[in-house]
């Protein structure tokens, strides 16, 4: 009898190993993704956290600020011209030199002045001596009025005296003296009379020419003061050759030259003075709560790294435009509003010296407005 075998069991005992089941292999488990409704709260929480730091950041750096370029320094640019004219002598300074409040620019020759001062003292010299011949005219008509007031009380009293030898012949008459001894005594009191008459006549001749005197006096020294004025005025002219800076500051622009003639009122150079200030333009818009006193920084766009302390002085009582050459007419059918610049004034609380800073140089401020 044949045996039956199993193979299956014979597989079994001839591979031990392929019988075991085969173990499972290892699988890495991924992290959980979260899913779309789990993102929205932190992409939320990240928006606000965003929208925070730039609200903070407008409310701390953005907002209480006004801000613009149109800006530029500013200064009184004073031209300097002669008050005379002439040929210049001597310049005394170079371009963008500084100096100081009476310093002498250039010099104009002074020849021409200095001969007109002469000329001035001499004329005072004379008017002063009319005037001093003048009160001393009057000093003897003055003398010789008191000289014919007592000729006319010498001549009264020979009137008197001759009246009354004539009143006295008459009394006694033809029996105690002659006929022509009271002619004679008639004739004489006559002639006493016509004496005291004509003395009189001298001393009003001799008061008005006093009156006549002091009209002179006054007309001399009128004289001698035109006199003084021209020599003041000549004094002047020759100050005028030597022109000096009327305040401290720096040289620029000069066009002058030794042996140029210089005419009166025509600049030769210009002085820039040392106090400088900022005129920014402003949008209207901006200036809701812009105030004089409000702090503010400058920028220096020829020096970046500078940082200026002012504070704003002033704001101008109208936009810029209106003040231009040209104002804009606005009634008119194709009008559109444009946005208007206003100047806005902003002192410097402290100017470096070692800069070249100067006026038209382009700033941009920044005014701390809350």
């Amino acid at each position: 009898m044949s045996a039956v075998i199993d193979l299956t069991k014979t597989e079994s005992y001839a591979n031990p190993v392929a019988a075991e089941p085969a173990a499972k292999p290892a699988v890495a488990l991924a992290p959980k993704l979260p899913t779309s409704r789990s993102r929205v709260p932190l992409i939320a929480a990240a928006a606000a956290l965003v929208a925070l730091a730039a609200g903070g950041y407008y409310a701390r750096f953005v907002a209480p600020f006004e801000s613009t370029d149109d800006a530029f320094v500013e200064a009184d640019v004073t031209p300097i011209a002669p008050q005379v004219a002439g040929s210049v002598l001597r310049v005394a300074v170079s371009d963008n030199q500084a100096v100081e409040a009476g310093a002498v620019l250039f010099e104009i020759d002074p020849s021409d002045y200095q001969a007109k001062l002469d000329q001035a003292r001499a004329e005072l010299a004379a008017a002063r001596g009319k005037s001093a011949q003048a009160a001393a005219q009057l000093s003897v008509d003055r003398a010789k009025v008191a000289q014919e007031r007592a000729s006319v009380t010498a001549a009264d009293a020979e009137a008197t005296r001759a009246q009354a030898d004539y009143q006295r012949y008459l009394t006694v008459g033809i029996e105690g003296v002659s006929a022509s001894q009271i002619d004679l005594a008639a004739t004489q009191a006559r002639a006493s009379a016509a004496e005291v008459t004509a003395a009189r006549d001298r001393q009003l001749a001799m008061e008005a020419q006093t009156t006549l005197d002091e009209a002179d006096i006054q007309s001399a020294r009128a004289e001698v003061l035109g006199a003084e004025a021209l020599v003041h005025q000549a004094e002047l002219n020759l100050s005028y050759t030597r022109v000096v800076a009327p305040v401290a500051g720096f040289v620029t622009h000069r066009g002058v030259q030794p042996g140029d003639y210089a005419q009166a009122g025509q600049p030769q150079l210009a002085l820039v003075p040392k106090q400088l200030w900022i005129i920014a333009n402003f949008k209207e818009t901006q200036l809701t709560h812009m105030r004089p006193g409000q702090p503010a920084e400058i920028s220096v766009d020829a020096y970046p790294q500078l940082k200026l302390r002012g504070h704003v002085d002033s704001i101008q009582s109208g936009a810029g435009a209106r003040f231009s050459l040209f104002p804009p007419e606005n009634a008119s059918g194709n009008y559109v509003k444009v946005v208007q610049r206003v100047p806005v004034k902003i002192v410097l609380d402290e100017i470096p010296e070692a800069l070249a800073l100067g006026p038209g140089m382009s700033v941009i401020p920044e005014v701390r407005i809350r």
